[in-house]
């Protein structure tokens, strides 16, 4: 097990029973340490992954034994959760392996104020391992039998979304819903509806789909293109798995990327400042109106960097390349108070997104031509070793070996380490490798000047990675 851009993953195999038991343990030791209550309340919900119910279980059998009352939100969006949580100035934890393959899951938690930072990380990781060979009490059985209060965090969540656009105010749009085995999946179609929107549902399945928003895989991508023709729609939107991260693509299919949902929701609700990992396109800069500030790839990075720029006053928005908003502030939308949610929401940012096209009377398309950001692609290597990630980083460390393994793109001009490599070519083409920090998988992000040169960066620098790791390359 370990912690990446948001909370700890690993094989489902590995972390039902002792593992979940452990990690929980050790967040419920953390939250009293740091002033919480015995016999206060912990929210839980998860996902539709087959292994969540047992390791939802465990951890519930887990805080439980650890002097908490655990509270069963059942099969729930995370921000919904966490939404929820914090109204009640409650912690929390998510079962979710988000994004990643179905053989894997992992936790998210929360504390009191939202998401636990890198210091929790480390303190809960610590405990772990000093922990490993004591004996425990057998896990509390499959079944038993929790406080519930899965509706009212939903209802929560809903009432929150209501205020964000006008009655009616995607009334005439066709929109589709792609379902797969998010847990927003019915959730999405009502909140559509009640805006006016004529909603078609595709896509729903009874085993468990893993969406990476950020790096759409050709299939979806296909299938995106034709319900699109098939059913006259304006656009597509979905979720990854825990909904805490948005899909949406125009209405010819393609997918409107990560950084342009957050430029479209920091426009949205008139930002004054936004924060955003590197990887997030160059091309949202101030002449958008906001500061900007970039951090390393994950939420608690984003979320340290919106806390420090509180001082400044205003509306603090963070998004991130895979669509996910956090929102750091209170703002007003519609006359409504809107209250800070930071962590990964994929609500607001649809929304957002829904709510330009209709106010500036624009498709989809039309809005990625009106912003005239740099194109952006991205994919990566799947079970690709973390050996191998680590292997190849450290070659090109070196500023010629990087020269040669990027060669074939010209020459390297500037090169930023914030996280991973980030290489800005002469030719202002940007190439950027990273490790995942939650599965065994190699990304990769490219700018060009074309949709058809950035993609083919891509492939072509994950190709030689692959070679790289397979000692094909001559003379790297």
């Amino acid at each position: 097990m370990r912690f990446g851009s948001s909370g700890v993953r690993g094989l489902a195999s590995e972390l039902v029973g002792r593992a979940s038991e452990l990690y929980t343990e050790a967040f419920a030791w953390r939250l009293l340490s740091s002033g919480v209550q015995p016999n206060s309340p912990i929210f839980v919900g998860r996902d539709l992954r087959e292994s969540s119910p047992t390791i939802a279980n465990d951890c519930m059998g887990a805080l439980a034994a650890n002097g908490f009352q655990p509270i069963d939100c059942g099969v729930i969006p995370t921000p919904a959760l966490a939404l929820y949580a914090r109204n009640h100035g409650a912690a929390a934890l998510m079962v979710t392996g988000s994004h990643i393959p179905a053989d894997r899951n992992g936790i998210k938690f929360y504390n009191r104020d939202g998401e636990i930072n890198k210091a929790d990380e480390a303190a809960i990781t610590q405990y772990v391992t000093e922990r490993l060979n004591v004996h425990v009490s057998p896990p509390i059985p499959l079944g038993t039998n929790w406080p519930i209060r899965h509706n009212q965090a939903v209802a929560a969540y809903r009432e929150r979304a209501d205020n964000l656009l006008e009655a009616n105010s995607l009334s005439g749009m066709r929109l589709g819903v792609y379902q797969h085995s998010s847990v927003a999946a019915e959730f999405l179609v009502e909140v559509l509806q009640l805006f006016g929107a004529s909603v078609v549902a595709v896509g729903k399945t009874g085993t468990f789909v893993p969406v990476d928003t950020e790096a759409v895989d050709p299939d979806t991508i296909a299938r995106l293109k034709g319900w699109v023709r098939e059913f006259d729609l304006d656009a597509i939107v979905s979720t990854d798995a825990d909904a805490d991260r948005p899909l949406v693509a125009d209405e010819n299919g393609d997918v409107f990327r990560g950084e342009l949902i957050g430029l479209a929701t920091a426009l949205f609700l008139k930002a004054d400042t936004v924060v955003t990992p590197v990887t997030s396109n160059s091309g949202i800069s101030k002449a958008f109106g906001f500061e900007v500030r970039r951090t390393k790839v994950g939420s608690p990075f984003v979320i340290e960097a919106m806390e420090a720029s509180y001082g400044a006053g205003g509306v603090v928005l963070g998004f991130e390349a895979n669509g996910g908003v956090l929102l750091g502030s209170d703002c007003t939308v519609n006359g409504k108070t809107l209250s800070a949610l930071p962590t990964r929401d994929s609500l607001l940012p649809i929304l957002a997104v829904l709510g330009t096209m209709t106010s500036t009377k624009k498709k989809l398309s039309q809005l990625r031509e009106l912003w005239k950001l740099p194109v952006c692609a991205s994919d990566r290597l799947q079970n690709f070793p973390t050996e191998s990630s680590r292997r190849l980083m450290d070659n090109l460390a070196n500023r010629d070996s990087l020269q040669q393994f990027l060669a074939p793109f010209g020459t390297v001009d500037e090169v930023d380490e914030t996280d991973g490599l980030r290489v800005r070519m002469r030719t202002n083409e940007i190439i950027h490798l990273r490790p995942s920090g939650n599965a065994p998988e190699l990304r990769c992000y490219s700018e060009a000047s074309t949709e058809s040169r950035a993609t083919a960066i891509v492939a072509s620098v994950l190709k030689r990675a692959q070679a790289f790791a397979s000692q094909t390359i001559e003379g790297i």
